[in-house]
């Protein structure tokens, strides 16, 4: 090893932990458009992360991180007792058993399926 040489590459800004970190707050809070979260990120994130990329920047490092974000998912995953616990909630369109709360009562669903009202749709489920 030679005295004095410099490192090869610079050094990022926004470290591996910080960059892992922003897409699950971006998800946490619900921001479907990275250029919303970036925007937000700028105005009020700035104290955590003192560098912040552009949306394009932001989006070249992530691919390149999705093995390490894939191993931190399956780390963050088998930490849990969600891992082996034997019933999931799934969160998905809602599919109409019956149309009347009797009916829903009736249905083979009864006891797994909830009855509710769906303001999108405008109908019982």
């Amino acid at each position: 090893m030679k005295r004095g040489s410099p490192e090869i590459g610079i050094a990022p800004r926004l470290s591996d932990a910080e960059l892992v970190t922003l897409p699950v707050m971006q998800a946490l809070l619900g921001f479907t458009s990275e250029r919303r979260w970036i925007r937000h990120a700028d105005a009020h994130l700035r104290h955590p992360f003192p560098y912040l990329l552009g949306q394009s920047g932001y989006n070249r490092r992530l691919r390149k991180a999705a093995d390490l974000i894939a191993q931190v998912n399956r780390l963050l995953a088998t930490d849990t007792s969600l891992w082996t616990d034997t019933v999931w909630v799934v969160d998905s369109t809602l599919v109409e058993c019956g149309r009347s709360r009797e009916t829903a009562k009736r249905s083979d669903l009864a006891g797994w399926a909830e009855y509710g009202y769906c303001a999108s749709h405008s109908r019982f489920f």
